[in-house]
């Protein structure tokens, strides 16, 4: 399987975002703990890094709300409901650790939903930073917290101190 990959520039920095053929891989920030090896990648054109770029484009100039990419991250099958589950959590809301576990069925997984959203490969595409701390608080991103600050503050969801989550809809199926 032949991975290819780019550099994007952003408003947080350089961000690398991969592809195969079927699908994104992974979208990283420079300081990402969880970097992918890199043997036999090729760094270039292809025709979804053009996407996801102009998508990503689109969304730091505030016109984009979603993304309509094909996505593969890799992990487990947990993993992958958590992160899946991240993309229904409305732009411009956040929600809980515990309320995303209890929207998963998972009421007491809590933990494991914070470990797996901790790992998501495709931060921003797959809204991590829209998952805060039950009082509001702002907790890990693989990306900073500057960085979690400024997305939340471009999608109007910065959440006060002690404000509860908002988004509590059903995760689909």
């Amino acid at each position: 399987m032949t991975i290819h990959f780019r550099h994007i520039d952003s408003p947080l920095g350089p961000l690398t975002v991969s592809t195969t053929d079927h699908g994104l891989l992974a979208l990283e920030f420079p300081q990402d703990a969880w970097f992918l090896r890199r043997d036999g990648w090729r760094e270039g054109d292809h025709p979804l890094l053009r996407r996801a770029q102009a998508q990503l484009d689109e969304y730091f100039a505030g016109v984009r709300r979603a993304f309509d990419l094909p996505l593969v991250p890799q992990g487990t099958p947990f993993q992958r409901q958590v992160w899946f589950a991240l993309a229904d959590i409305p732009y411009g809301q956040t929600t809980s650790y515990a309320r995303l576990a209890t929207r998963l069925g998972r009421p007491t997984a809590t933990r494991a939903v914070g470990a797996a959203n901790g790992r998501n490969p495709l931060g921003i595409i797959l809204p991590c930073h829209r998952v805060v701390g039950a009082n509001g608080a702002l907790t890990g991103f693989s990306g900073g917290l500057a960085a979690k600050r400024f997305l939340l503050e471009l999608e109007g969801a910065l959440p006060a101190a002690g404000t509860p989550d908002l988004f509590a809809g059903p995760i689909p199926g």
